[in-house]
């Protein structure tokens, strides 16, 4: 017996599959998991995770509606506040700056995995309740006509996945419950992973990472958010692979082992292009970790992935890692994101923001009270 509030098994099944074939949002989106699956996982009361809709139907729109959207990575709630009230329309939270200071354990860190797999969306939480406290004084200063909308959709770090697709489902639950908006995933092993600009990295085959994106989608169906899932690959810099299982991986393999089983791979943009196009059904955006702005390299990869997935959307890391001043002229880095937004890059970032911007305003500051007291605080 069902009604309004309580619909059966059935009934979910069928709005279900009706949803997946007639909304837009899942146009050119794969899934090989069924609509009965999804209820299934649901149990009988599926609870609203009404921030992450929230954001996650924003940025979509923001996705289609904007040249490109821009964003910068925040650490703290204060700095996403501060984010909103200058005009960005979303916000990035990296792996590496919770590794480095705003993870669980309570350790500073380097970008390899290391901290709780809990630690991102517990950040998550953190910057949209400081969202949310900045929307209720404005809703409630202008008696509900805001100026400003705080409730920015936030992007978030699923790094390698913590583990194996299990893992990246509950990973993709608890992000969503927190209010993510959209979650990037990458390809590397997770027990090994890097920072995407150190050596060493090593990939796992195309069809496990298949496999994480699979549990990411299936998570958010569960949760019934539709979350923006992003598809990393560091396949441009890596120059290790578990395995030679995939035979789409095995073009690119040496011949040769590593000490610890690896096998090594060729560089080149080719493999890169070739995981993306494989990943593409299975995300909503597509990401190639590089190790330099290059605009030529960001365009072959852009054209490869349009000519067969013409309206499949990238992601580009505007690192800090970058030295940009010696890669490229002042007229070029002021063009940068503008061209990359017309080749399709469609959600650009700089991962490290907040922590740079933390950390070297506190050096300034405590370097001028050093030299001159309270006259520096004053200025």
């Amino acid at each position: 017996m069902s009604d309004a509030q309580n619909p059966t098994f059935a009934e979910q099944v069928a709005a279900l599959e009706h949803e997946w074939a007639t909304d837009p949002r899942w146009a050119g989106i794969t899934r090989d998991h069924t609509a009965a699956d999804v209820v299934r996982l649901r149990g009988s009361v599926n609870p609203e995770a009404t921030l992450a809709r929230h954001g996650a139907e924003r940025l979509w729109r923001q996705l289609h509606e904007m040249d490109y959207v821009h964003a910068l990575g925040a650490m703290t709630g204060g700095q996403a506040i501060q984010y909103a009230k200058a005009g960005l329309p979303a916000i990035y939270l990296s792996g590496w700056q919770v590794a480095g200071d705003a993870n669980l354990s309570g350790h500073v860190y380097p970008d390899q995995s290391l901290y709780p797999a809990n630690s991102v969306p517990s950040v998550v939480a953190r910057i949209n309740n400081a969202l949310r406290r900045a929307d209720q004084i404005e809703w409630s200063e202008t008696d509900g006509n805001p100026s400003r909308d705080y409730l920015l959709p936030i992007v978030a770090d699923a790094e390698a996945g913590f583990g194996g697709p299990l893992n990246a489902f509950e990973l993709m639950k608890q992000m969503i419950e927190a209010g993510a908006a959209g979650v990037h995933w990458e390809d590397q092993l997770s027990s090994a992973k890097k920072c995407g600009h150190m050596g060493g990295k090593v990939l796992v085959p195309t069809q496990q990472h298949i496999t994480t994106l699979r549990a990411a989608r299936l998570a958010a169906d569960v949760m019934g958010v539709p979350t923006i899932v992003i598809a990393r690959t560091d396949s441009l810099g890596a120059n290790l692979i578990t395995s030679d299982a995939d035979e789409r991986d095995r073009e690119f393999l040496t011949g040769e082992r590593s000490p610890e089983g690896f096998f090594y791979t060729r560089p080149g943009m080719h493999a890169p292009i070739k995981r993306a196009l494989a990943y593409a059904p299975y995300s909503d955006l597509i990401w190639c970790e590089t190790s330099t702005p290059d605009l030529d390299e960001a365009r072959q990869f852009a054209e490869a992935v349009k000519a067969e997935y013409p309206d499949k959307m990238l992601a580009y890391n505007c690192s800090p890692s970058f030295n940009w001043k010696a890669h490229l002229d002042d007229s070029t880095i002021a063009k940068f994101q503008k061209e990359l937004g017309a080749m399709g890059y469609a959600f650009q970032f700089i991962t490290l923001a907040g922590w740079h911007a933390l950390n070297a305003s506190a050096f300034e500051l405590a370097l001028g009270y050093q030299r001159s007291d309270m006259a520096a605080y004053v200025e």
